[in-house]
């Protein structure tokens, strides 16, 4: 076996964890049983050791397609040859369909007479734990001998076999012909309800119902409908049930260089990240997934640390502790390694995430449900911190390993953070020392427009005593700090232009961050670079990019964090920034669009 590219993946979850499928029907990632657990399936990760779950015909000169049943999450892996088309069709219920943690494969004959090859060779605790296999009625239990047992069940409706700890099985299905499989949690003398007969096609029916529910529950009606709605299918599938928070990626370890150091895991809840989700499905009126993540939020707010400051980043549980390790006996995606669990920089200063917590309090408290006065509370404290720490050097939003400096994005967002605060404050009649924010709001406004602003360069810089500049000052429009049509900014879009723009494409930054090597543009700046031509009025380039950066999905309408010179897709995969940020653009653009064709068309 070898790599196949990340853009060749599609998706399913449950809401509870994901699986990665690639187009010749291998899940080769997966994480069990929740996102943040470790791994039973890593062959994305190592080809050899990481085990994988494959099903696939045996065909000659086989071309291979890949789409999702139509506003769905059920993912349809197609082979076509001139022997014979077969199909594999991958989902996993949710928990109000029926048990949680199921993974749901159905291989199928469409055309002739097709023999399959499966193999179930699941590797326990990231490839660390030895496991046994057992074989019991209409299928085998895989049980790992790790410091957590677990114990999984793959059902089949076709014979078993156990070879080296791996379940195989070779069959021929002829045209409508079919094979069910189902791996899930085995528990002792429990009847899973996947021994009924019609299991398999009754939650397949009730999935697919649960997806066009949801994704009718949607507001949007403009351009690019199908890619926003793959967008918001992509959040919900990161989203837990349980706990409301969503994950910024579903993976680790992913590079954002091939044989690079720069892989991180991303299975966690950052406070930047959510804040900017809850917005976005806010927008597309998921108001009950917003409620969800909102007091996810507050629970958090409310555990500040005694000076009144947030860590960056949480569990999706809301854990604290999230130690950064290396798994040493995985060699990486294409040998890209160090391979991380864990995020280290959950222990950085990333002034940033206050204003960005704070902006989606506000807008929640706008056109969600009015936040307590509990909450209010403990936002005051964390505000008075803010107060006391915004000249602070800290890491930013990018998270640079390198030392500390006074970086734009932080300040402009620690303005936001006061800014919304005050607004707030106002709305609602909240308590607060209203004049003392006002004061501390003008001088980190001052600060940004005077500090760094660079006027023999006409444009404003990543950081206090910098040259170059960071795509992040694309936000600035955004979050209102500047008008978008402002002479400053309008000089600041033309500098970005030569320094990190590559066609349609905008990479984070040229400063060194602390690693070796290059990564690729960031698909989140080049949706952000879009919005804000858009705002400016420029809507026919802004459009022209937008199809473009559409252009770099994948066949299945999924962006990862980041794109390589040759528009491969590079870290983790799926993103839910990238996903964020289309939607933002996309709602926006569509506005402006509609407005200039209502005042250009002609009367009547």
């Amino acid at each position: 076996m070898s790599y196949h590219p990340i853009e060749s993946y599609g998706i399913i979850g449950d809401l509870h964890t994901v699986a990665l499928i690639n187009e010749t029907g291998s899940i080769d990632f997966m994480c069990f049983p929740r996102f943040d657990s470790p791994t039973i399936f890593a062959a994305l990760l190592d080809d050899n050791k990481g085990g994988c779950f494959k099903i696939h015909p045996i065909l000659d000169r086989v071309r291979h397609k890949q789409m999702y049943l139509p506003d769905s999450n059920v993912l349809v892996s197609r082979f076509l040859s001139e022997q014979g088309v077969a199909e594999v069709n991958d989902f996993m219920p949710l928990e109000e369909i029926g048990e949680p943690h199921t993974l749901v494969r159905r291989a199928r004959t469409v055309r002739g007479e097709v023999k399959f090859r499966v193999v179930c060779a699941p590797r326990f605790d990231y490839a660390r734990s030895h496991h046994s296999v057992q074989p019991v009625e209409n299928g085998v239990v895989f049980t790992s001998h790790g410091a957590e047992e677990i114990a999984l069940r793959l059902r089949a409706t076709v014979p078993l076999k156990i070879s080296g700890g791996e379940a195989v099985a070779d069959f021929s299905l002829s045209a409508g012909g079919s094979a069910d499989f189902v791996l899930e949690p085995a528990k002792s003398g429990d009847d899973s309800p996947s021994s009924a007969p019609d299991y398999v096609s009754s939650s397949f029916k009730k999935t697919i119902n649960y997806w066009r529910r949801w994704v009718a529950r949607s507001n949007y009606q403009g351009r690019w409908r199908e890619m926003v709605n793959r967008s918001a299918l992509t959040l919900k599938l990161l989203t837990s049930q349980t706990c409301g928070s969503m994950v910024a990626g579903p993976t680790f370890g992913l590079p954002e260089q091939i044989g690079g150091v720069r892989n991180w895991d991303y299975r966690f809840t950052w406070i930047r990240d959510a804040s900017f989700a809850l917005y976005a499905l806010m927008r597309l009126g998921y108001t009950g997934e917003a409620s969800a993540f909102m007091r996810w939020l507050e629970a958090r707010i409310a555990e500040l640390e005694p000076d009144g400051s947030l860590q960056v980043m949480y569990g999706v549980d809301g854990r604290h502790d999230l130690s950064e390790e290396i798994l040493s006996h995985l060699e990486g995606y294409r040998k890209s390694s160090p391979v991380r669990i864990g995020n280290g920089a959950v222990n950085q200063l990333q002034l940033d995430i206050y204003g960005e917590l704070m902006d989606a309090v506000y807008l929640y408290d706008k056109y969600g449900e009015p936040i307590s006065y509990d909450t209010w509370l403990n936002i005051t404290r964390f505000i008075e911190w803010v107060c006391t720490h915004w000249r602070e050097k800290d890491e930013t939003i990018w998270e640079f390993r390198t030392d500390r400096q006074e970086y734009l994005y932080s300040r402009l967002m620690c303005w936001v953070a006061l800014d919304r605060a005050i607004r707030l404050a106002w709305k609602r009649s909240f308590p607060a020392p209203i004049a003392r924010w006002h004061d501390v709001r003008d001088a980190i406004y001052r600060d940004v427009m005077d500090q760094f602003w660079n006027p023999a360069k006409g444009a404003f810089v990543q950081h206090k005593g910098a040259e170059v500049l960071d795509a992040s000052c694309l936000i600035m429009p955004l979050m209102r700090i500047v008008s978008p049509k402002d002479k400053r900014w309008l000089s600041n879009m033309r500098v970005l232009e030569k320094e990190l723009l590559d066609d349609s494409l905008v990479y984070r930054y040229q400063s060194p961050d602390g690693f070796t090597g290059r990564e690729g543009t960031f698909c989140m700046c080049s949706f952000w670079y879009i919005e804000c031509l858009s705002r400016a009025g420029d809507v026919r380039q802004a459009r022209l990019l937008f199809e473009r950066m559409l252009g770099y999905a994948n066949h299945l309408g999924l962006f990862a964090e980041e794109l390589g010179p040759s528009g491969e897709h590079l870290g983790n995969f799926p993103q839910a920034f990238t996903h964020v940020a289309l939607i933002s653009a996309a709602f926006d653009l569509n506005r402006r669009l509609s407005a200039v064709n209502e005042n250009s068309a002609p009367e009547a």
